[in-house]
């Protein structure tokens, strides 16, 4: 047999195999994606839950779940009954564990607290709470303005950033009572810190000083150092010369000398020369040669 009709079938078999173990695996893919997959039934919300509610049976039901179930979704309704919420769930969405409070810490916005936090409530105002835009999950700088114990009337009330990064737990509004024991509404908003921030603010919240909350975005981590600014530095004037401060004393300069008088003739062959030394003054003659 011809050797080159020989090769040519040899490359014609291997490249068919090849072609054979592709359409093999092809149709092997369709068919197992075509099998049904196992359904998992999990408990989910029967309605939209708020932050704090304590969960029910009539706020759960039950959704089927195609394919892969997530870890810590709960497939007993019992171990969801009685559990406080600590973010939204909506309608139909499944409940997770990591998405309510422990068994036994009760619901409202206890519950949501982590271990080893506080969480501090800060008395504003709708301008203050920048306009009311500060809602549960975002990200605060607080200030504080004032004027500082001991300071000089001189510079005026002072500003300075006093928390920075700071979660905010909740905000709304709170039905508080004045001098009179009239009721008054009072925006609240509740900060999630430190036993040692919450500290610092209690004490920024006094008759004397005012809070002011600046957002920031939650992306936005970097802690930036400030320096704080007084009322006197807004009216300073800005192209004013700099002053040079300096601790070394100021040491007089010697005034020059007045120039030593002229040489003036006395008689003929002689010169009367004026001399200066110091303080001291005195008068000299020479005689027309020597003065040469």
């Amino acid at each position: 047999m011809n050797r080159r009709l020989v090769t040519i079938l040899l490359a014609a078999f291997v490249v068919a195999a090849l072609c054979s173990v592709l359409v093999y695996r092809l149709v092997g893919m369709r068919i197992a994606a075509a099998k049904p997959q196992p359904a998992t039934r999990v408990v989910a919300a029967a309605a939209d839950i708020k932050i704090g509610q304590v969960l029910s049976a009539p706020d759960l039901t039950t959704v089927q779940i195609q394919g892969t179930v997530p870890k810590t979704a709960i497939l007993d309704a019992k171990n969801a009954i009685g559990r406080g919420v600590i973010s939204p769930i909506f309608a139909g969405e499944p409940i997770l564990d990591n998405r309510l409070a422990p068994l036994g810490s009760g619901g409202g916005l206890a519950a949501t607290i982590p271990a080893g936090m506080r969480a501090c409530a800060v008395r504003v105002n709708e301008v203050v709470g920048v306009a009311g835009f500060v809602l549960p999950g975002m990200r605060v700088d607080v200030l504080i303005a004032g004027t500082a114990p001991g300071a000089s009337t001189n510079e005026g009330s002072k500003v300075r950033t006093l928390l920075q990064n700071i979660r905010v737990l909740s905000a709304g509004a709170q039905i508080q009572k004045d001098a009179e024991g009239k009721p008054v509404q009072a925006q609240v908003v509740n900060l999630l810190v430190t036993p040692d921030q919450a500290e610092v603010l209690s004490l920024a919240g006094g008759d004397q000083t005012r809070i002011q909350l600046v957002l920031r975005n939650p992306l936005d981590t970097e802690i930036t150092k400030t320096a704080g600014s007084a009322m006197s530095h807004l009216f300073a004037d800005s192209n004013a010369p700099p002053v040079v401060r300096s601790d070394r004393p100021r040491v007089a300069r010697p005034k020059p000398a007045p120039p030593a008088a002229a040489a003036k003739p006395l008689s003929p062959g002689f010169y009367l020369v004026e001399v200066l030394n110091g303080s001291k003054r005195s008068e000299a003659k020479f005689a027309a040669e020597e003065s040469k």
